[in-house]
């Protein structure tokens, strides 16, 4: 508890920010220095190679930003023809990474402190190491093991061949020099300078289209939010290219059913919050695309009528098969940080899956991410892949508004854990009244596909069989062996202060003053 805090998911980063707000910085500040630290860090998440989203409260106003980048302009549905999915690694999974473009945009409208003063910290982790914590290790491990042999990737975050050793000392002078021109050129060179031109050189190099002119072209969009009332609160996402609407339908057919009285760990509150996510990732992934290519609206997805007739289909004592309904046609690192004055900001910035694509562009430390393995193959649906076009997103911050009020900043990383993180920690903080760190600290449930859900050891032996006689096909994992399960940050206002936590499956942790 404290005026001013920060928490995200490595405490190098968390610290980072914390030094801005020492420094006369506001939240803003604080939470760029964190994440463009996280890119040295913890390079199993995120990179300069990132995308990124964020919500900021500025005092007055809820402000969106979509800082995610879009294909090469030479995509099309041929290029990727005779596959039966998207690559999910290579150069054909990289679209224009978006994060760098982020910071400069949240620095130029909200920061007190200069652009190259966020980076110091990073630069310093990059040229003198860092050691590296036990879970990023582990995960180092893991991406290793897929990836070593993408371009660029052993010579770069592989020492002797192998991947670092928990407590060892990681230097990353490449990444100091590019996090430097970065700085000093307040992003530009990232998209039109020397960066710029050793990214769509290595591209080249390997037969990949993306190029200069699809790196100028990137711009990030200051796109709102989207909203779903809830017991009194709101909750605020990024509207779509992302799944945060997910998240949002999720709710808004739970607000519709009677939870209040039920025990927020027994097998009946997680059956209905289950049923809920399902027929929202329904609708998710057959309609989120980006937003110029979505055939139906976030306001038709959100409509009270269609809601209604959602949780309709909810059956409280038997698991379903749940598919996308037809609403009517119309029109995985986190950072949290919230100052004194009352700012508040939760942010997100990805590779998507661990490192990402695996590939590093020589002498840049810049490691891309594999957003393009987002899009679908599927003829005619509004998130197919094509050029110059948004993927759909996994990455998504969160915010809780009340009456006007800023009530919490938060957000749940890991890939399709994160909507479903956001129901989870919204219904345990809000509903349940369990302060942040009890509700991050709260064993997890997490629907795969079908009826297959996995729950976390922690959840009670008698509650996961309740769950198997409703119907569901249950698999046991233990947390610490699996990172699907996410990690959540959380910052929730007091009447003078405020009160966060860190989830104890990462590396990191809340600090203030």
């Amino acid at each position: 508890m404290a005026r001013n805090m920060v928490s995200t998911s490595q405490p190098l980063a968390a610290q980072a920010g914390l030094r801005m707000l020492l420094a006369d910085g506001n939240a803003i500040d604080a939470a760029l220095a964190a994440a463009i630290t996280l890119t040295v860090v913890e390079p199993t998440g995120n990179g300069l190679g990132s995308d990124a989203f964020a919500i900021v409260w500025d005092g007055n106003e809820l402000h969106g930003l979509n800082a995610s980048g879009r294909s090469p302009r030479a995509w099309s549905s041929e290029r990727f023809r005779g596959l039966s999915e998207m690559p999910q690694q290579g150069w054909e999974s990289v679209t224009v990474p978006g994060a760098v473009s982020g910071w400069v945009a949240l620095s130029e409208r909200f920061g007190a402190l200069p652009f190259a003063t966020l980076f110091e910290p990073a630069i310093a982790y990059a040229e003198e190491g860092f050691a590296v914590s036990p879970s990023i290790a582990l995960q180092w491990s893991r991406g290793a093991d897929r990836l070593r042999h993408e371009p660029g990737f052993a010579p770069h975050f592989l020492i002797e061949g192998r991947v670092p050793r928990p407590g060892e000392t990681f230097r990353n002078p490449h990444l100091a020099r590019s996090l430097k021109k970065i700085a000093d050129s307040r992003g530009e060179d990232f998209y039109r300078g020397e960066l710029a031109r050793k990214i769509a050189d290595f591209a080249r190099q390997h037969d990949a289209v993306l190029d200069e002119e699809d790196l100028a072209a990137h711009a990030c969009d200051w796109c709102g939010t989207i909203s779903q009332r809830f017991r009194g609160t709101e909750l605020h996402e990024i509207p779509p290219n992302g799944q945060g609407i997910a998240a949002l339908i999720a709710l808004g057919i739970l607000d519709r059913l009677d939870l209040e009285s039920l025990d927020p760990d027994g097998a009946e509150a997680l059956h209905l919050e289950i049923e809920a996510m399902k027929l929202a990732l329904a609708d998710a992934h057959r309609f989120v695309a980006d937003p110029a290519n979505m055939e139906i609206s976030p306001d038709a997805l959100l409509d009270d009528d269609y809601l209604a007739s959602r949780a309709a289909l909810v059956d409280r004592n038997h698991a379903s098969d749940a598919t996308a309904g037809a609403p009517r046609r119309g029109g995985t690192v986190y950072v949290t940080a919230a100052d004194a004055a009352g700012r508040m900001v939760s942010f997100i910035q990805s590779n998507y899956a661990g490192f990402g694509s695996g590939i590093v562009v020589p002498e840049t430390g810049i490691h891309l991410q594999n957003r393009g393995s987002g899009f679908v193959l599927a003829q005619g649906h509004p998130n197919e892949v094509a050029g110059g076009k948004r993927p759909f997103h996994t990455i998504i911050p969160g915010f809780l508004m009340g009456d006007g009020i800023p009530l919490m900043s938060f957000g749940v990383m890991g890939g399709a854990m994160q909507a479903q993180g956001h129901v989870q920690m919204v219904l345990r903080t809000q509903l349940w009244r369990q302060n942040p760190q009890a509700a991050s600290d709260a064993p997890r449930w997490r629907f795969i596909a079908g009826r297959r859900v996995a729950l976390e050891t922690g959840i009670d032996a008698d509650v996961a069989a309740e769950l198997a006689r409703m119907g569901h096909q249950i698999e046991r994992v233990a947390p610490d062996m699996d990172f699907s399960f996410g990690g959540a940050q959380i910052i929730h206002r007091l009447a003078d202060g405020y009160i966060a936590g860190s989830d104890h499956r990462k590396d990191g942790q809340a600090v203030g003053f």
